[in-house]
């Protein structure tokens, strides 16, 4: 689980802003059930964080900023390339670092990984245990102005003496040590921790941008039926008009795949697919249509389609291909194998954007759902919305509710309903349109675009 994220010098952050899921004290048995215990404090982290503001106030900002902190965590990058690095352009000195700093939970213990970063090179970077008020640091890092990288690891010396030699060669300047270790080192080398702190940024660990496909929601329907269950039986408690999905696998020939595929764009995939070491690929066709191409001796392809399934007026079942489902249908079932994940297992999910093609009902709902879901699980759900709906505090706690406002200098800046003081019984939602809480959209003169009409004579 989350617990805090700090930025600066990144897109529309300019000082250090921090996004923090850790419980107030002042809220204390108002949805206790919201909060997980922080490992060795006497805190808790909260299961949801919902960020509001205008549009460009800098919410996806933050959600860019997670992205770019884990894929610079976990891939390596070809030596002299840039680091790609989006630094605030409208203040102070371009050429100064961007921070990103993450604190998390992750089996049982409290880490903060971060990095400093420019545009060629990672100067600082660091991973540190948190245990109570103490920081134990696992390994540091630092980039020389003459590009040569030393790393400090000895506190893992007990766990991987390969892992500590690594860090005495270093690596490249504009990769982190996390991608060297993976790019150099075998995963029985890693050691626990590294393996531990890998492990959540790789798989516990998701992020879904705004109006993102699933794009292998068939496949992984058929490999995960208890996902395609709960979406056929969400999908039709949703008033969509599905009665339930069904997931169809069949064996196809080149020829059947040629007609799918135009030849242009065919070729290159299955060029990669034989240059590749397990010859194999997913190709999406389109909303619920997908190829597997298999290469064991010669090529398999297998064709998973996602039909919905709708009750005629007869009684009798029609089925419907995806593709001509609503925005919002589709929008909805790639969200659902999220939700499916968060309420049977200890996951955590950024989405972008909830609301997009989706009823505020719908919204609530899904939210509503992951709460009540939780008692067995330590999930988290991070979401950035302008669905006011969601302002209630008979479903969110206030410290759960953040916004983003942009300065005069347009900085982003990110704080919590706790630095106002609300009764309980505060109609949130509407102070909050009415501007009490700011990070809402700030409408100048528009009357003067409406055109006049000339006088009449």
């Amino acid at each position: 689980m989350i617990v805090s994220i700090s930025v600066s010098n990144f897109r529309s952050f300019h000082h250090e802003e921090t996004f923090a899921l850790t419980a107030s004290n002042r809220f204390a048995g108002h949805h206790h059930d919201h909060l997980v215990s922080i490992p060795g404090t006497d805190q808790s982290v909260l299961r949801l964080g919902v960020l509001y503001g205008a549009n460009g106030a800098g919410k996806s900002n933050l959600f860019k900023a997670l992205e770019y902190l884990v894929q610079m965590a976990l891939s390596s990058r070809p030596r002299g390339s840039l680091t790609n690095r989006e630094p605030f352009q409208l203040a102070g000195n371009l050429s100064d670092p961007s921070t990103f700093d993450l604190q998390f939970i992750a089996a049982g213990k409290v880490y903060r990984f971060g990095i400093k970063v420019d545009d060629t090179s990672i100067t600082e970077e660091w991973l540190s245990e948190i245990v109570g008020t103490k920081e134990k640091i696992l390994y540091e890092r630092a980039t020389s102005p003459a590009g040569v990288v030393t790393v400090d690891a000895s506190a893992l010396k007990s766990e991987s003496e390969k892992l500590v030699a690594l860090a005495a060669i270093g690596g490249p300047q504009n990769q982190t040590f996390l991608a060297t270790i993976i790019a150099t080192l075998e995963k029985s080398d890693f050691g626990p921790t590294i393996t531990t702190v890998l492990k959540w940024l790789r798989s516990r660990f998701q992020t879904v941008e705004p109006g993102a496909a699933f794009g292998v929601i068939g496949p992984y329907l058929v490999d995960n039926p208890d996902c395609a269950s709960f979406a056929s039986n969400f999908l039709k408690s949703s008033s969509t008009g599905i009665d339930h999905l069904k997931i169809l696998k069949q064996e196809i020939s080149e020829d059947d795949l040629r007609t799918m595929i135009p030849n242009h764009l065919l070729e290159p995939i299955l060029k990669d697919i034989s240059a590749s070491e397990d010859g194999s690929s997913l190709i999406n066709v389109a909303q619920g249509l997908q190829i597997l191409v298999e290469r064991s001796g010669q090529r398999r392809y297998s064709r998973f389609n996602v039909i919905s399934a709708h009750k005629a007026e007869s009684g009798t079942q029609v089925a419907f291909d995806l593709e001509k489902e609503s925005d919002g249908t589709n929008r909805l079932l790639n969200l659902l194998p999220a939700l499916h994940d968060l309420h049977t297992s200890d996951a955590v999910y950024f989405i972008d954007e909830i609301d997009r093609s989706l009823h505020p009902k719908l919204v609530w709902e899904f939210v509503h759902f992951f709460l009540a879901t939780q008692k067995h699980h330590n999930s988290q759900l991070i979401l950035t919305t302008h669905d006011t709906n969601l302002l209630d505090l008979d479903l969110l706690r206030r410290d759960e509710i953040w916004f983003a406002e942009k300065d005069q200098q347009s900085a982003t800046h990110l704080y919590s309903l706790t630095d106002f003081q609300v009764r309980k019984d505060l109609q949130i939602r509407k102070h909050y349109l009415e501007g009490r809480f700011g990070a809402v959209p700030f409408m100048g003169d528009l009357e003067r675009l409406i055109p006049k009409e000339p006088p009449t004579a």
